[in-house]
């Protein structure tokens, strides 16, 4: 279906305009100023000189719970909620029942995924045999082949990390011989000490650090980008990592609903991440979307659901309280993501892109509730808050799957 939209402000990591988009096919066929607008056939959407249009979201660190966990989530409710956040691509993790070892549980969920069309999925691969940290996955083990039917763009042991060194350095390289990013979870032995030894023993690789929220790392991602500026390394941070603090899991309940891993930490530190996403030493902010159910969260798991509330979350942190441009909000949220998972035709309103596309209302202000979610998991610290902007609506490749009923 062709869909022109017209009288829209254009902002993506490269470009803050007022202009048309016209997608066709799956994919963005014109982007035109304002002032050469063209006569329009098909559908018409009107920003009225107000919504923003950029590329779709790319969220690198987030869990849909399935394959063994549907009570939790499931891949339709994931990725429905997805769409509602304005995600178009997703990494989800790997570490489901059973994990996410090899190439065809991967490419199952994949399909599964591509069937539904509501956002585009890329399953994570484990680096060792059903994460039990004792030998390399099957994934790995293999010879790489141009004949996969999957190849992931991420590898990840997320939810720990691989004690043995001998074993992590090995996937690490074996990765890298396959031209994969490795998501490092970083926390055995504190979270500064972990970042030290992913860095120690993933040099030369594609290390890309998950869920950064301690001045000590960043500051010892800083030092490392520094010394060597051309370096393979990538990082992330999450929007409740720069949203909140230590407080605010203490007033929800450290061991229950304020829970989450890493935790919540400092002002200081959360200040020093803001620091960091400004200056580019975190390239990127992930949701690491966590959903549980209720009894889950009474007993102690951590995490938060995440899609449904990071963009609002990250404009109101960063756009409206630490002077972030929008256009370097969105470079964090899509283009970066989608440069570092290789994810082409992603990232910028570009003639040729796929038209993976979301508009927001950045003027609004939203009153979180997560009653609402599509995502069964309920958790978010930031339900009963006012925050700004919204989520209007998301295409992916061309198609609504998203829009706001108000």
């Amino acid at each position: 279906m062709k869909i022109t939209f017209r009288n829209f402000r254009i902002t993506d990591a490269f470009t803050d305009t007022m202009g048309s988009v016209t997608v066709n096919g799956g994919r963005i066929v014109d982007v035109s100023p304002e002032s050469e607008a063209r006569p329009i056939d098909g559908l018409v959407f009107d920003g009225g000189g107000r919504l923003v249009l950029t590329s779709g979201f790319v969220d690198m660190h987030a869990h849909f719970r399935e394959p063994g966990f549907s009570e939790k989530e499931t891949l339709e409710s994931a990725s429905l909620a997805a769409a509602r956040g304005g995600y178009t691509s997703v990494v989800c993790m790997a570490n489901t029942k059973p994990p996410v070892d090899n190439e065809a549980a991967a490419y199952s969920i994949k399909r599964r995924a591509d069937t539904l069309g509501l956002t585009r999925l890329y399953p994570a691969i484990s680096l060792t045999e059903g994460m039990n940290g004792k030998k390399l996955s099957p994934y790995l083990e293999a010879e790489p082949s141009a004949a996969r039917a999957y190849s992931p763009p991420l590898l990840s042991e997320d939810g720990k990390d691989v004690e043995d060194d001998g074993l992590f350095s090995a996937a690490l390289r074996r990765a890298a011989e396959g031209g994969h990013t490795v998501s490092c979870h970083c926390d055995l032995g504190g979270e500064d000490a972990a970042v030290d030894r992913a860095l120690r023993l993933g040099a030369g690789c594609r290390v890309h650090i998950a869920h950064v929220s301690t001045k000590g790392a960043a500051e010892l991602l800083r030092h490392h980008k520094k010394r060597d500026p051309r370096t393979l390394l990538t990082a992330e941070t999450t929007p409740h990592h720069i949203a909140l603090t230590c407080r605010d899991a203490a007033t929800s309940g450290p061991e229950t609903f304020g829970k989450v891993a890493p935790p919540l930490r400092g002002e200081e530190d959360r200040l020093a991440l803001i620091e960091a996403l400004k200056d580019g030493v975190i390239d990127v902010i992930a949701t690491d979307h966590a959903p549980h159910t209720t009894e889950d969260k009474l007993n102690g798991a951590p995490g938060f659901s995440g899609l449904e509330t990071a963009f609002t979350v990250c404009y109101s942190t960063l756009v409206k309280r630490h002077n972030f441009s929008p256009q370097k909000l969105f470079s964090l949220l899509s283009a970066a993501p989608a440069r570092i998972l290789g994810l082409s035709g992603h990232g910028a309103i570009a003639a040729g892109n796929n038209a993976d596309i979301v508009i927001l209302d950045t003027e609004c202000e939203t009153l979180i509730d997560s009653a609402m979610f599509a995502s069964r998991g309920k958790n978010t610290l930031f339900s009963g808050r006012k925050l700004y902007g919204a989520v209007v609506l998301t295409l992916c490749g061309g198609r609504v799957v998203y829009q706001s009923p108000f």
